[in-house]
């Protein structure tokens, strides 16, 4: 069961990527939470998609880039937070995480379709996404797998 405030959110932002011309998904765990996973909390929205929808999305929703949206374990080529929505929304685009054989893009392969109040939202798949929390590495993260794949 999504909380009203998270379907609120991702109905906004499937409107907000209604002209998106590339694939972009839900991470992270509002996408748990898309895949059905309770009880999950989710503190904001997480959108990856292409640079160039970035930018358009963030132009039209008046979204400033952000300079200093890098950590020692993320980094995006262009990022910023919409906080209009309920919860807020970061849109990432050209994604990277810390490994150890250096800085990794996130694009997922998967794309699987979730109806949210009649709005298409798209997250990876289970075990894409379980792939991908395992990358990122945090313990919320690694809970967030435990959860996913059990």
């Amino acid at each position: 069961m999504l909380s009203a405030d998270l379907c609120q959110t991702l109905v906004m932002t499937v409107d907000a990527m209604r002209d998106a011309r590339y694939p972009w998904w839900v991470i992270s765990s509002a996408a748990v939470a898309l895949h059905g996973v309770v009880p999950i909390e989710v503190g904001d929205v997480d959108v990856l998609t292409s640079v160039v929808d970035a930018r358009r999305v963030m132009d039209r929703l008046g979204v400033v880039p952000i300079e200093d949206g890098a950590s020692s374990l993320f980094r995006s080529t262009l990022f910023g937070r919409w906080e209009t929505p309920p919860l807020v929304v970061e849109i990432m685009a050209g994604f990277h995480v810390a490994t150890g054989a250096g800085w990794m893009e996130v694009l997922p392969r998967t794309r699987v379709s979730v109806i949210v109040e009649g709005s298409v939202v798209y997250v990876p798949d289970r075990v894409e996404l379980a792939e991908m929390l395992r990358l990122f590495g945090r313990p919320k993260d690694l809970e967030r797998v435990w959860l996913l794949t059990s």
